[in-house]
């Protein structure tokens, strides 16, 4: 139609972190997933998908999201892994329809254009003036090595969607210090690291979600590239919308609210 030719196609993601799934708020959860199918075009979770980590708790996710018809990805958080169950939560999960994300990537067809997605964990390590060095006793050293996999992870992943119109990493630690602030000084060391944003800056996305820090700040950025913390307790909603258009070197991020 005429005056048509400058719209630009729009993906509008529904995002959410820390829902902290359980049998005793299993209805809420039902409800808010069922809402939300109308409202966007994919579902992005940003770890801390059960309590603490319990299958139980995961069945109750599981169980929202398979009867779902849009996609929806999703990365673990450390209250995911506290049971020593993590594999158990991703397979329920996974044979529910969700594409549950660990240091690998995905990419779906939404709105016409190829959507492409990097998901893992991240970890922790700190921001610049108080971060956990590549030095001395072991145990130490090997939290550093475990933060360098992640960002490794995170590069290798948007090279390989590098083809996609957008791309949006998504985590469960912060890979800036603007989400965590409000959070005490002294906990920043534990809520992500910069080193997951070298990754992202050098490689370049559209758009970066996380979830971790309760008390943190919903918005902050790595250059030019938007960076939200979607925890549940910092949107004070179930979900947030975002509304992603334009094709990846000139896209743009509107924050549409909540759903």
């Amino acid at each position: 139609m005429p005056g048509n030719c400058n719209i630009k196609p729009v993906i509008r993601i529904a995002a959410a972190g820390d829902v902290h799934a359980s049998e005793a708020i299993r209805e809420r959860v039902q409800s808010a997933f069922a809402r939300v199918e109308d409202e966007a075009d994919v579902i992005m979770l940003a770890g801390d998908l059960t309590t603490t980590g319990e299958p139980e708790q995961a069945a109750v996710l599981a169980d929202a999201c398979s009867r779902l018809s849009i996609p929806v990805f999703a990365v673990l958080g450390n209250h995911d892994f506290h049971a020593g169950r993590a594999d158990e939560v991703a397979a329920l999960l996974s044979d529910a329809g969700v594409r549950v994300l660990d240091r690998s990537c995905a990419a779906c067809e939404v709105a016409g254009m190829q959507l492409g997605i990097v998901g893992t964990k991240g970890f922790v390590g700190g921001f610049p003036g108080s971060v956990l060095p590549d030095f001395g006793e072991p145990l130490l050293r090997e939290v550093y090595t475990e933060t360098s996999a992640e960002a490794e992870a995170i590069a290798r992943g948007l090279r390989e969607i590098v083809h996609c119109d957008l791309r949006v990493v998504l985590l469960h630690y912060a890979p800036v210090e603007a989400t965590v602030m409000g959070e005490p000084a002294g906990i920043h060391v534990l809520l992500g690291s910069d080193r997951l944003a070298t990754s992202i800056a050098e490689c370049g996305a559209d758009l970066v979600l996380h979830g971790h820090a309760h008390a943190g700040s919903f918005e902050g950025r790595i250059g030019q590239i938007p960076v939200y913390n979607v925890a549940v307790h910092v949107t004070g909603r179930d979900f947030w919308i975002f509304d992603l258009e334009g094709a990846r070197g000139r896209s743009e991020v509107e924050v549409e609210g909540p759903a």
